[in-house]
This record gives C-alpha cells, structure tokens and sequence, in this order.
C-alpha cells in the first residue's frame, strides 16, 4: 500500500468515528404495539430520523403500560425515553398508589421533554339512539369494554353522574364496538385514545354518531383536565366536544445528558407540523400543554424552551 493509499484509508477510518460518535441513540418506550401510543412512538422515531439527519436513532419498544415504563427507571441509562401520564410520576415520587412500598431514589430523577396527545374521553352514541346528554343513557345499552383506562374511567363517570345500575352494560370487546353499533346491539360506547380516534372516526361515517359534551359540574367531579375536540373533527360533528383527559408526555432521567435531551425535544417540536399531516392527532399538541406537565423538565429541554419563548413555570424547571 503507497502512503497516499494509507492516508486515504486513515482518513475514511476517521471520518467513519466521527460520524459513529455524532450517531445518538435512543429507546423509547411506549405501549403495547395494538396501541395508537405504539404508532406514536413510531412516527416520532421517524421524525427524529428525519429531523436529525439521521443523527438520531430511536428505537421502539413495546410495553404493557405506563406503570411499567416508570418503573424501568431503576435501572435503565441515559438513553431511556418513555411516556407516562404526569400524574404517574408524581405517585411514583411520592411512593403512593401502585408505587406503595416500591419507592426508589431514581424515579426522583425523572424528567420531561415534551407533551404527546392526551388519552381523550369519548363517549359516543348513535343517531338513531336519540340520547342528546348524559342523562339520556339511562335504559340504554353502553359498551365499556374491559381492563383499559377508558372502561375504568367510564364506569367512574357512570357512578359519579348518578347512573350506575341504570345502564345496561354491554358484554362485548371494545374492537366489536363499531360493529355492535351499526346492528343496532348497543346504543353506544365509550373510548378512550387521542383524538381523533379511529373507532370514532369509522362510526361517524359509517353510522352516524354524537359523542357526548361534558358541563362544568360534571369535569369538576372527574377531577380530570378539561379538553375541547373543535368542531369539523369527526363527521357530521356542527360544534366543539367538550370532555376530559389525562395528560400523556414523554419522559427520561437526568441520566440523559442535556445536549440529548435539547436534541430530542428540538426535533420533536420542528417535526410536529409533518407529523400531523400524516396522523391528525398531532395537530391537538401544541405549547398550551405544557401546562398540563407538573413535575421538573429535563435541563436540556428547558434550554430548548428558553430558546423558542415557550414560558414554563418555577415548578417545572
């Protein structure tokens, strides 16, 4: 080999370490892969991607929930990102609910980056069905579906508006429910996802559908956030729904270095308008949900913040 040849080799060598070294890596852990959350964390992986030149490389995982995201903590690195409601992490810090006698010092070092669209009450009923408000389900048949947040958050509001025991409940998956609607089995169902939802969307052009507001009484005793579906989001829907959620973001630990961490949200705010051409639940994310995020934000992303006039409170930084 000549030594312009061995110089040329030496050269590639380099240039291959310092791209190797400019390559960041990232797990980011959602949901179980059936999930719109799962789909999500796909299309950011794609965006990061996209955003960065390649530069970041996020890899999906899947997961059976939120509480088993928060407590992979203890022992994952500085390359761990993953979603959680807010409130979570607050029961996980403060040692309370599922997190009872399983505190640990790393969920006190869990930060957020940014927002992602917030799981969405829906309750959604037929045309044909004639029910205009809450009240109107009485005697009728819902379907709830079984073990998901929204069955639980259904029966709750349920029970809190004075309807339990007065519904017929329906024994059937909530995959049936578009169908089950259209043959006239129930006179509606309850979902839960962001917005807009898939089953919702099928319903209301292939049957015809109303999907419930909620009064101010009624969010107060959910003890839930206040969300506002515009008007136009699903077919033959005149005005805005106005319902609940519970706010969803994603998150890592101080592990994460900050230039990651600025990197990460950065990208994900640029790549935001792309990713909501492709999937409209994006378009419900927008800086007012930051709010909606209690405890501390990672360094890194608070830089981001800072730069791009995104005011954030003194509890959150």
């Amino acid at each position: 080999m000549t030594l312009k040849q061995i110089i040329s080799a030496a050269a590639l060598i380099a240039v291959g370490s310092t791209a190797s070294l400019a390559e960041t890596r990232v797990t980011y852990k959602s949901a179980k892969s059936t999930s719109s959350y799962y789909q999500m964390g796909v299309q950011i992986s794609e965006a990061m991607k996209a955003g960065s030149n390649g530069d970041i490389i996020v890899t999906v995982e899947e997961s059976q929930g939120s509480v088993q995201n928060v407590m992979e903590v203890r022992a994952r690195g500085g390359d761990y990102v993953f979603t959680t409601p807010p409130v979570l992490v607050k029961l996980a810090q403060g040692g309370k609910a599922m997190f009872k006698d399983k505190g640990n010092p790393a969920f006190n070092d869990i930060r957020a980056l940014f927002p992602i669209p917030s799981l969405t009450m829906h309750f959604v009923v037929s045309e044909g069905s004639d029910i205009k408000d809450f009240a109107g389900l009485e005697g009728k048949t819902i379907l709830l579906g079984k073990g998901s947040f929204g069955a639980r958050e259904g029966a709750k509001y349920l029970k809190l508006f004075g309807l339990e025991g007065k519904v017929k409940i329906a024994d059937v998956e909530l995959s049936g429910a578009v169908q089950a609607l259209k043959n006239g089995q129930i006179d509606g169902f309850v979902t839960a996802g962001s917005y807009p939802a898939p089953n919702v969307i099928e319903a209301a052009a292939s049957t015809g559908v109303k999907v419930l507001t909620l009064n101010d009484e009624q969010i107060k005793k959910s003890k839930r956030t206040r969300l506002t579906i515009p008007a136009g989001t699903y077919a033959g829907q005149k005005e805005d729904i106005v319902t609940t959620s519970l706010p969803v973001a994603a998150y890592t630990t101080t592990k994460m270095d900050d230039d990651t961490a600025y990197a990460l949200t950065k990208t994900f705010w640029e790549g935001k308008k792309s990713m909501g051409s492709a999937a409209p639940w994006w378009n419900g994310v927008d800086s007012s949900l930051m709010t909606n995020i209690t405890g501390k934000i990672h360094p890194g992303a608070v830089r981001y913040y800072k730069e791009a006039g995104i005011t954030l409170t003194d509890a959150q930084m």
